[in-house]
């Protein structure tokens, strides 16, 4: 039996243990003759039977707890013109050695392969589809070599458009003087005085022939290849309706005498027309082709050429690719920021919503971070680089937009099997066509036969099939981004339409995740800035984030406190300006003998609706009574209300007390609460949801989140939160907003309804008009499908679906469009979770 040595590299192992267990674990595997797991280089070295999946090898390693090294290449594959091309090339990669998947993408006309590291090469991938007929090279991630893809496409357009053009041109004196003759009997009368017919026949032959020579060559250089390799595609079908149409109209010319008595007619026009027409339509859907990645080219436009770095003070245009992580770079006014870093000095206002979404400029000063792509305003900034080239936020969301684009959904799944053998079908379904109307049909029935047979070959059209899906998930999840959305995983584009509860975190997501003073009731006698000024002179050497809030408010130039003291369970009592103040909770002052009553009726009411309250009495006398809370952000009432108004339910997950978390669910109208939630307990407070509302997407921004985000059925992270917590998340919000997890729900529904319209008009289509084309309507007094109108309803199909897709540029964000008015003003709540 035939043996196969297989290369893996194993990672996990710290030890000659480790490396025991793995060897063991491959050997276990049915087919495996021998293993060696070498430690020093992590590799094992497996012979094997010829039968072995490499899958299993990989499983077996996951379950030993050492996973095999897995690798990711991308390809640009040409000559992909309809879905079963898809089927043959990921066939073709599937087949490589150590490929454990493989997507191609019709619309980005590209592969994404994942395969055991060691165990395939990039040579081999790009031959496998070499050989299978579609040229492949590897796709590169830098903006030269987009640009360079956008060149190939943008020549691709223009030779398209040339070549129409020129079959056009030939095209036209043949249509004329055949369907002309037909529809205008005074022009047939004068081509037959002034031409004569063999004349036509033989004038429609040259301009037919260098039709399909010239424009159309490629329809048989291609198509007829595939037919011999048994795995026809749109080319093949083209070139046989067209070459029975063509060979037909030859016998008709030079050999009638070989046909039946008065079937000797000329079908020239309709290969012309035919080729004409499916030029026209592939020009039009390149063009459309090019728009479905619109998204990706903006974001890599944002990336500027050049930038100014700082040298012994003095500013270097500098081009971008030679800044490294740690050199000093000048923004100047209206300049884009380079790469990503902190501000060393200076201060101004950065438009950052190419990326976040957001329209407002956010100010940023020394020690704010900056990002690649983003716009400067009027001030000038320098900041120290910190993330360069593919590892700047600009680069991984332009990664993360294109691995995400070319993900399959688990509804492409059934259009693949269907689009893999209907090719296939078609061919069987044209030559039943044409053998039924030479058995059924009346005299002449051989032409007619031919007419029918023909229609059917050209009227199908798998491209309109494996257009559908991809077409949409691509403009969807590109418009996405530019809302300041980012699908991670395209398979949440359709996972997110499904979901029935929205779970949020508390802190961090629904508020702002610090404290803030919120509320601040004066005793008469007492002014507000005064009594301010001393309490945050109070709290200045404090590190508790209330004392933080309470400077904060206070504001600058605060005075340094003579002496504090902190009374613990009590508060704080400190002197300032030579004053005695006092800062905590009712307890203290009861114990310093200090009367509040004219206070306590308000403090009471925060404290109901989850604010903390404390008192601050200066030189025993009750001065003020104050409140901090964590705020909630300023759209979070309006996103709520929102997706309750589509049918959602709406869940809050908190560390706070229950009374409390009550209250703030009470003010927000959410409809589930799970309180006093340690960080370990969330994992199971999804699962318990999930049992109790079905499909659930969770919304999360802290490192505790992670596991919950990983367990939902939707994990959508706040991109301003933790790098664990958008790991683990399927879809990552740019901004803090609540309002982008709308965004992301409307992107998701838009899209999948989208794809259902895709699919509806591209099988509806085939399912509807292959009958018509093979002439079923006919005995009952209807219409024989002309080819050359075949050729166009096929050319327009695709056209279709393409347009149907870029409607989703049109989606307008739910900020953007402010479609909740009389938001109310910031709620508050307590610090405790």
């Amino acid at each position: 039996m035939e043996q196969r040595h297989i290369s893996l590299q194993i990672t996990g192992l710290s030890c000659a243990g480790c490396a025991g267990r793995a060897e063991r674990a491959l050997a276990a595997v049915p087919g495996v003759t021998s293993v060696a797991v070498n430690l020093t280089s992590a590799k094992g070295q497996v012979e094997a039977t010829g039968e072995l999946q490499l899958n299993d090898l990989s499983k077996a390693l996951d379950q030993a707890g050492y996973p095999a090294a897995q690798s990711h290449l991308s390809l640009d594959i040409q000559g992909l013109s309809c879905a079963s091309c898809v089927g043959r090339v990921e066939a073709a990669l599937q087949a490589v050695p150590g490929v454990l998947k493989a997507e191609v993408n019709l619309a980005s006309e590209s592969a994404e392969v994942q395969y055991l590291t060691g165990a395939a090469r990039g040579a081999d991938l790009i031959a496998a589809s070499t050989e299978a007929g579609y040229p492949a090279r590897l796709r590169f991630q830098e903006a030269d070599a987009r640009a360079q893809v956008s060149q190939r496409k943008a020549d691709e357009i223009k030779s398209l458009s040339r070549q129409a053009l020129v079959a056009g041109v030939l095209t036209l004196p043949v249509f004329v003087i055949e369907m002309g003759s037909h529809m205008i009997p005074a022009l047939h009368h004068w081509v037959m005085a002034n031409i004569g017919m063999q004349i036509s026949y033989l004038l429609q032959f040259l301009l037919t022939t260098l039709v399909l020579i010239g424009p159309g060559r490629h329809f048989y250089t291609k198509g007829f290849p595939a037919l011999v390799r048994g795995a026809p595609d749109m080319n093949a079908l083209v070139a046989l309706g067209t070459s029975a149409a063509y060979g037909f109209s030859l016998i008709s010319t030079f050999a009638p005498a070989w046909l039946p008595h008065g079937t000797a007619n000329v079908y020239y026009e309709a290969a012309a027309v035919i080729v004409v027409l499916i030029l026209v339509g592939r020009l039009l859907e390149a063009r459309a082709k090019g728009r479905t990645g619109a998204a990706i080219r903006k974001l890599a436009k944002l990336q500027p050429k050049t930038a100014f770095v700082l040298v012994e003070g003095q500013a270097h245009e500098t081009p971008i690719d030679q800044i490294t992580a740690g050199d000093l770079i000048q923004l100047r006014p209206g300049g884009q920021v380079a790469v990503d870093g902190v501000v060393r000095s200076g201060s101004s206002y950065i438009d950052e919503s190419m990326l976040s979404g957001e329209p407002l400029p956010v100010e940023k000063a020394a020690q704010d971070r900056v990002s690649a792509g983003t716009v400067n305003g009027a001030g000038v900034l320098e900041y120290r680089a910190t993330h360069v080239g593919s590892d700047t936020a600009l680069a991984q969301i332009i990664q993360m937009v294109e691995q995400a684009q070319g993900a399959k959904l688990p509804v492409q799944g059934l259009v693949d099997r269907i689009t893999l053998w209907f090719v296939p079908a078609v061919i069987l379904v044209a030559a039943l066509t044409v053998l039924a109307w030479l058995l059924l049909g009346p005299a002449p029935a051989l032409p007619l036969a031919l007419v029918a047979g023909v229609s059917v070959l050209i009227i199908a059209c798998p491209c309109a099939m494996g257009l559908a899906t991809p077409t949409s998930i691509m403009v969807g999840i590109g418009r996405a981004a530019q809302m300041g959305v980012l699908f991670r995983k395209g398979d949440a584009l359709q996972r997110l339409q499904e979901v029935k509860l929205v779970a949020l975190d508390k802190t961090g997501t629904l508020t702002e995740g610090h404290p803030a003073l919120t509320n601040v009731q004066m005793a008469q006698g007492f002014e507000r800035e005064a009594v301010l000024r001393l309490v945050g002179a109070a709290e200045a050497q404090s590190e508790h984030p209330i004392a933080k809030a309470l400077v904060e408010a206070a504001g600058e130039n605060l005075s340094k406190a003579e002496s504090t003291e902190a009374i613990p369970g009590f508060g704080l009592r400190a002197r300032v300006e030579g004053r005695e103040v006092l800062i905590g909770a009712a307890r203290l002052m009861q114990r310093e003998d200090i009367a509040c009553a004219a206070l306590a009726g308000q403090a009471e009411h925060w404290a109901k609706v989850g604010e903390t309250p404390f008192y601050v009495a200066i030189d025993g006398v009750a001065a003020a009574a104050l409140s901090v809370a964590d705020p909630i952000k300023p759209g979070t009432p309006q996103a709520i209300r929102a997706l309750q108004a589509q049918g959602l339910k709406v869940a809050m997950i908190t560390g706070d007390a229950a009374a409390t978390a009550q209250a703030i669910a009470g003010r927000l109208g959410i409809d589930a609460v799970r309180a006093d939630c340690l960080p370990g307990d969330k994992l199971a407070v999804i699962k318990d949801l999930q049992a109790e509302f079905g499909t659930l997407a969770f919304v999360g921004d802290g490192l505790n989140d992670a596991p919950a985000l990983a367990a939902a059925d939707v994990g959508l992270a706040i991109g301003t939160g933790t790098d664990v917590a958008i790991e683990a998340a399927d879809v990552v919000l740019v901004s803090g907003d609540l309002r982008r997890a709308l965004d992301a729900l409307r992107i998701s529904r838009a899209t999948m309804r989208n794809i259902r319209q895709n699919l509806g008009w591209a099988f509806g289509y085939n399912i509807l008009l292959v009958p018509v084309a093979a002439g079923v309507l006919y005995p009952f007094g209807g219409p024989l499908l002309s080819p050359a109108l075949a050729a166009g309803a096929m050319a327009l199909s695709s056209v279709f679906v393409l347009s149907n897709a870029l409607r989703l540029h049109r989606l307008r964000s739910n900020i953007d469009e402010e479609q909740m008015p009389g938001a109310e003003a910031p709620a508050t709540h307590s610090l405790a979770e």
